[in-house]
C-alpha cells in the first residue's frame, strides 16, 4: 500500500483526487502555486520541494503546458526511485521526454490518462497508465479503489488513446454544439435535442458500426445530404465549421476507404 503521496495541482481533478486519497487513509502532501482551495485532509505546501520530502509516489494534474515545469520544479528533491506520474492530456512525444527526464533522477515514470470526467468519480474516474511504471502505479492506485489498467511499458500510449477517444468524443461535442446553434435560429431546439438524446441513449456497438460501415455504402446520398445541411446551415446565419468538414470527409470516403472495423467478441 502507498504510505506517502505529493499532488501537483490542485485544481479541480487534483483536488478530488487527493481528498480521495487522504480519505483512504494515504499520506498527502499537496503543492499548488495558485490560490485555489486545499482539498480536507491534504496537507498543503508553499514551496514543492518540501512536498515531495518523502514522497513514495509524486503525481502531477496539470494543464499539458504546465507538465515540464510540474517535474522539474522540486525533481532534485523527489526520492530516487519514487514513482512519478503525469496526469496531463499531452502529446506521446510530450510524455517520452518528461519520461526522459524522470529517467535521469532514477524515477519510474507513468504516463496516466485519464477516461473519464472526474467529478463525482475523484479517485474513481477510470485511466490507462503507460510507462516503465504503469504495473507498479496499477498496483498501488487498482489497491485505493482506482479503476486503472497499464497499457504498455512506452510512455505516451496511455495518453494517445486519450487522444485518439478525444477526436470522437469533442468531435461529438462540437458537431451537436453546430447543430443546436443551428436549431436555435431555425426555431426546433427542443425536438432536436430530444431527437439527439433519444438516438445516443438507444446506440450500442451495432449501431456505431452501421454508422461507419453505411458511410462506404451511401456515401454519394450522403455527400448530397450534408451539403444541403451545410447550405442549411449558412442560410441560417451559423458558420457550419464542422459540416464542411464531414463534407469534405465524404467527398474522400470512395478513394480513401473506411478503416477496418474490429469483430468485438460477444
Amino acid at each position: 500500500m502507498t504510505a506517502h503521496i505529493t499532488v501537483f495541482g490542485l485544481g479541480e481533478a487534483g483536488s478530488l483526487i487527493g481528498a480521495d486519497l487522504a480519505q483512504a487513509g494515504v499520506a498527502v502532501n499537496g503543492f499548488d502555486p495558485a490560490p485555489v482551495p486545499t482539498p480536507p485532509g491534504v496537507a498543503r505546501f508553499d514551496d514543492p520541494r518540501t512536498a515531495v520530502v518523502g514522497a513514495d509516489v509524486v503525481i502531477a494534474l496539470t494543464a499539458a503546458a504546465d507538465a515540464r515545469t510540474a517535474l522539474t520544479q522540486a525533481l532534485g528533491q523527489i526520492p530516487p526511485h519514487a514513482l512519478y506520474a503525469d496526469f496531463s492530456t499531452s502529446t506521446a512525444a510530450a510524455k517520452q521526454g518528461l519520461a526522459g527526464l524522470a529517467k535521469g533522477r532514477g524515477l519510474a515514470f507513468v504516463d496516466v490518462a485519464l477516461m473519464s470526467t472526474v467529478p463525482g468519480k475523484g479517485l474513481r474516474t477510470p485511466a490507462l497508465a503507460a510507462g516503465k511504471g504503469a504495473a507498479e502505479f496499477v498496483r498501488r492506485f487498482s489497491a485505493l479503489g482506482m479503476p486503472v489498467t497499464a497499457v504498455s511499458e512506452k510512455p505516451g500510449d496511455a495518453a494517445t488513446r486519450k487522444l485518439l477517444r478525444s477526436v470522437a468524443i469533442k468531435g461529438l461535442a462540437s458537431v451537436v454544439i453546430e447543430a443546436m446553434r443551428a436549431a436555435e435560429r431555425a426555431g426546433c431546439a427542443d425536438w432536436l435535442w430530444e431527437n439527439l438524446a433519444e438516438e445516443i441513449t438507444r446506440a450500442d456497438e451495432a449501431f456505431l458500426s452501421r454508422l461507419v460501415r453505411g458511410t462506404g455504402i451511401h456515401a454519394v446520398r450522403r455527400l448530397h445530404e450534408m451539403e444541403a445541411s451545410r447550405e442549411l446551415l449558412l442560410d441560417l446565419g451559423v458558420d457550419p465549421v464542422m459540416t464542411r468538414a464531414t463534407v469534405e470527409n465524404l467527398r474522400r470516403a470512395p478513394e480513401e476507404g473506411l478503416p477496418e472495423i474490429p469483430i468485438l467478441p460477444d
